[in-house]
């Protein structure tokens, strides 16, 4: 043994014993284990009996192991050696057998004839019999057997197809006898084109047909699959081959969308039986019928078509595709006609609404198949808006034309001999506000049915289109009154339609509110209202001044006698005042309120500044007490009648209606004081009553009185300058607007005139 291996058994020895005693010493720490030396001997050397048996049967089995290693070794050595040697006989052999390979290309050139040969023969019995196939074939189309028919155009296909292969194979640029073959089988082409023509034409009235007999239409969808699998093959074979029978491949399949595409897309079109020329309605009938035919169509297609293809077609998702592009390319060609008002209307309203709706794609039928919401619009927004301002800019012309018209009937009415209508709380009123606002709530209600957004766009458009027209309606109303005031005896109907027309700015009023409240959500004013507000006012008001004219037109004369000498020796002129104010009132209770109760206030106050003014131009000059006693008394009595007769107008007894004719009261006290000293006194009560009174109108009374002297008038109204009370302008003012007339120089040359004479005389 070497060196190493002999101090490796010497190291492992020490070990060995080292190990041995940390044992021993283990085992033998007390004194009483000595009595069991013994025993641990005899169990040490059974453990090492059993090591080493398995050390030795370990040992036996790497021996066993390598030994049959070695013996499979030499085996393999054996095979190699043998397999070398036939390598070398095969490689002796392959040389020796090159020059006979090469002598049997006419071997091989027998064989390929021999299959073609083979083919020819297999197809021999449809070789001859071409024609007779070419006829039969012909005759099952004519009679729409189209199942047998395509059966035997296969076989001619596969006839033809098979021996042009052969030929392709044995020699391709053999064009010869490829034509040769190809023209021997032309009339297989003819075949295959007029089946196809009656497989079109099917597909063409698929909706009847599958009503009718869905057979058919099954049988059409088997001959097109059939078709797709030998173009499938042929074309598999081509990349293999390089060789593909003519007319294929056929593309069957993608030809039948096209037709059904077609078919579809002819329905939709084929929908339009009138025109404009022939109906009016005719765009409202156009969209009806497309409705009627799209989802009459749909459900057909879901509840039997969808049958007649495989599942994999997707039959009714690509039918509703084809019906909605189809539909959408129909109303982009209306929509791009010149289209009226109410055709844009009628259009949006069935593109936006009635379209997606359960009328129609959202039918109960069809929703739980496809949801028409996933699909493009229509119509694109562009176009829709284009609509939309094309519909503003022709209702804008359409309203104020409307409205014109309506204006100009109104105004024929106000010059008929006969009373306006009454409603019927007996109030006068004209057609003239129903027309207009039934004009504004059918076009309203037909916005509405295109979106809110657009309703109130046209809501705002008719509110300002009304501010305009009430502006001409005012003019109007000024035009009559000047008409009739040429002629006052006509119109005839002349204080009625007055009324009427004040009556009208109330239901303009009333109706507006309502159409805001109908079609307006927000409650905000529009820029219009306030507008509208005021021209409504001022047409009221207008109307309102015009009667009270006609009213002192009558009492011109009558008021022109009051406080002259005829009035204070006695006339009835307030009592003809009274009578004929009554008499017109009676005719001005069919005016609305507010209306009537601001016209009676109105009348009322102008009949008091009338009184007045006759006190103020100095008509008459008392000329004793006994005189202004009695005038003031006349007054007093007047003013009472008047005051009464008011208070019968208004039904109430107002404060207001007091005061007025409490002013004729007051000024009959300063004419009926007797004692001239406290004449100051009474003047300053009347001036505090009513403290828009100015000097000229008292420098007039103490005129009228007739016994105050220029230093007493100039005393009094130097007094009452420096005392004079503020106007706090919380009552209406009575004296404002009376003007005491000034004495001009025709006068004073008159009076100068009149006294020279007296004193002629």
């Amino acid at each position: 043994p070497s060196p190493d291996l002999v101090c490796f058994h010497s190291e492992t020895n020490r070990e060995a014993v080292a190990t041995a005693v940390q044992r021993v010493a283990g085992m033998l720490q007390r004194s009483d284990q000595l009595d069991k030396v013994e025993q641990y001997r005899r169990r040490e050397a059974r453990k090492k009996a059993s090591v080493e048996a398995r050390l030795k049967a370990a040992i036996q089995s790497q021996l066993d192991g390598v030994r049959t290693g070695l013996s499979q070794l030499h085996n393999a050595l054996r095979d190699v050696k043998d397999i070398q040697n036939s390598l070398a006989d095969v490689s002796k052999d392959w040389r020796q057998s090159i020059n006979t390979i090469e002598n049997l290309k006419d071997v091989k050139d027998a064989v390929v004839q021999h299959s073609q040969l083979a083919s020819a023969v297999e197809n021999l019995k449809n070789i001859f019999s071409v024609p007779e196939i070419v006829a039969d074939t012909q005759v099952l189309i004519e009679q729409a057997e189209l199942l047998e028919a395509h059966r035997k155009l296969m076989d001619l296909e596969c006839s033809r197809d098979d021996l042009m292969y052969e030929q392709y194979r044995m020699d391709s640029k053999n064009t010869h006898d490829m034509n040769l073959i190809r023209n021997y089988f032309g009339a297989v082409q003819g075949l295959s084109d007029d089946l196809a023509k009656q497989l079109w034409m099917v597909l063409q009235r698929a909706m009847g047909t599958v009503r009718r007999d869905p057979t058919m239409l099954v049988s059409v969808v088997r001959i097109i699959e059939r078709e797709e699998k030998i173009d499938r093959r042929m074309l598999d074979r081509k990349k293999q081959t390089g060789f593909i029978p003519p007319s294929r491949p056929k593309c069957w399949k993608e030809k039948m969308f096209e037709v059904l595409e077609g078919t579809v897309t002819t329905r939709i079109e084929g929908s339009q039986s009138v025109t404009r020329e022939a109906d009016k309605m005719w765009m409202v009938r156009l969209l009806e019928i497309t409705r009627k035919y799209v989802l009459d169509d749909l459900i057909v297609v879901k509840n039997l078509m969808v049958q007649c293809f495989p599942p994999h077609y997707n039959t009714f998702d690509r039918f509703f595709k084809l019906y909605h592009n189809a539909v959408s390319m129909r109303v982009q060609e209306l929509a791009a006609e010149d289209l009226e008002a109410n055709e844009i209307v009628s259009l949006l309203t069935w593109v936006l609404n009635t379209y997606k709706s359960v009328e129609m794609m959202s039918h109960p039928e069809l929703l739980t198949e496809y949801d028409i919401h996933l699909m493009d619009p229509l119509l694109p927004q562009n176009v829709v808006d284009e609509l939309l301002s094309k519909y503003v800019q022709t209702f804008t012309s359409n309203i104020t034309g409307w409205l014109r018209k309506a204006l100009e009937t109104d105004k024929k009415d106000w010059f008929k001999e006969t009373e306006p209508e009454a409603d019927q709380d007996g109030y006068y009123q004209t057609t003239l506000p129903a027309i207009v606002f039934q004009m504004f709530e059918q076009n309203l209600q037909v916005a509405a049915q295109i979106d809110e957004t657009f309703k109130e766009e046209v809501l705002k458009l008719c509110l300002k289109q009304m501010n305009s027209f009430l502006i001409r309606y005012r003019e109007e109303a000024i035009a009559y009154k000047e008409d009739h005031l040429r002629d006052r005896q006509l119109p005839q109907c002349y204080v009625q339609y007055m009324i009427a027309i004040i009556n009208n700015c109330h239901t303009f009023k009333e109706s507006i509110n309502s159409l805001k409240k109908k079609y307006f959500k927000s409650t905000e004013p529009t820029q219009n209202d306030a507008a509208i507000e005021r021209t409504l006012n001022d047409v009221a008001k207008d109307g309102c001044q015009f009667l009270l004219d006609e009213v002192f037109l009558d009492l011109e004369h009558h008021l022109s006698e009051l406080l002259t000498r005829k009035w204070l020796t006695g006339t009835h002129a307030v009592d003809t005042i009274c009578v004929t104010v009554e008499d017109y009132f009676n005719d001005f209770a069919k005016i609305k309120k507010p209306f009537n109760t601001e016209m009676t206030s109105e009348a009322h106050r102008r009949v008091v500044v009338e009184y007045i003014k006759a006190v103020m131009q100095k008509r008459i000059t008392f000329k004793n007490a006994d005189e202004r006693r009695e005038g003031a008394d006349r007054m007093i009595k007047e003013a009472e009648q008047f005051k009464f007769l008011f208070r019968k107008l208004t039904a109430v007894s107002g404060e207001e209606t007091d005061r007025l004719c409490d002013a004729i009261a007051a000024i009959a006290e300063v004419f009926k004081l007797t004692d001239p000293t406290l004449l100051y006194l009474e003047v300053s009560t009347l001036v505090s009553k009513y403290p828009d009174i100015r000097e000229e109108h008292i420098v007039a009374l103490l005129a009228v009185r007739g016994d105050a002297s220029r230093e007493m008038k100039q005393m009094i109204i130097e007094t009452l300058n420096q005392n004079k009370p503020s106007y706090a302008g919380n009552t209406q003012p009575i004296f404002k607007d009376i003007t005491v007339p000034t004495v001009t120089m025709t006068s004073m040359s008159s009076s100068m005139a009149a006294t020279a004479n007296k004193l002629l005389k």
